[in-house]
């Protein structure tokens, strides 16, 4: 069995339009959608925001600008049936390529290299059986002007 541990983990809120970028993703077990800001986990040695850099960098070859920090969420979830624990950096910032801002999907990798999707999103789009994730999260960006 694997060890159970807190991950630390950056996520990255950018803001286009009154939706943000979020990646979707989709639980087999509970068989339930969800949906995700860019980001991922913080490497050893290397702080939040070096590591929010380096994920957008890695997963979609973007580099950003106006970096601020909105916020610090706990998250204890479920996922493909087992417990997860995670500290979470948020994020707000700017792509520096304008043109970003005008494409309705961005195809970006996972460290895997797997494919996804990004996609700017609404509030209405976040729902009880398809949630913005981490817990707590809608409420830190309503609360910072940047979700209604």
């Amino acid at each position: 069995m694997a060890e159970q541990r807190i991950r630390a983990l950056a996520l990255c809120v950018f803001q286009h339009h009154g939706k943000i970028l979020v990646n979707r993703f989709h639980d087999p077990v509970a068989d339930q959608t969800f949906y995700r800001p860019i980001g991922g986990g913080i490497e050893f040695g290397e702080t939040s925001r070096e590591a929010i850099v380096r994920e957008v960098q890695e997963e979609l070859g973007l580099s950003m600008k106006d970096l601020r920090l909105l916020g610090t969420l706990e998250s204890l979830f479920f996922y493909n049936g087992k417990p997860g624990h995670e500290i979470v950096q948020v994020y707000d910032a700017r792509f520096e390529d304008g043109q970003v801002y005008e494409q309705s999907q961005i195809v970006g990798h996972e460290s895997d290299g797997s494919p996804f999707t990004a996609t700017w999103q609404g509030s209405l789009s976040f729902t009880e059986q398809s949630p913005l994730v981490p817990v707590g999260l809608q409420s830190l960006l309503k609360d910072a002007g940047i979700l209604g």
